[in-house]
């Protein structure tokens, strides 16, 4: 099973974390699986950018990014060339090194 590794959070997972992820589902899907509390606004069917990722190793190895998936990307706050939103990312067959931006646009869980 491939591994993803995800890089200290300030707030989601300061430690950081390991995480064994089944091939096919998300990356999305496997954080909450494993009790790190990714932000997933839409319920994860592609509709807003709470679950906006940098993938920083791996990338070639999930599935290509579509249409809809690029334009919400471009509203995404901290968005770099190996940004994915990790509910359209898919696992394949190999480890994933993911970083999870400190800020999201998610206004609900705006802390005042």
């Amino acid at each position: 099973m491939p591994q993803i590794i995800f890089l200290p959070h300030h707030e989601i997972c300061p430690e950081g974390a390991v995480v064994e992820a089944r091939k096919g589902e998300s990356i999305c899907e496997a954080a909450l699986r494993c009790d790190i509390p990714l932000e997933h606004a839409c319920d994860m069917v592609c509709a807003c950018t709470t679950c906006h990722v940098i993938v920083r190793e791996g990338l070639d190895s999930l599935n290509e990014m579509d249409d809809l998936e690029a334009d919400l990307l471009d509203k995404a706050w901290g968005l770099e060339p190996d940004s994915r939103l990790s509910c359209q990312s898919i696992v394949a067959d190999e480890d994933l090194v993911v970083e999870i931006p400190r800020y999201t646009i998610n206004h609900a869980s705006e802390k005042h």
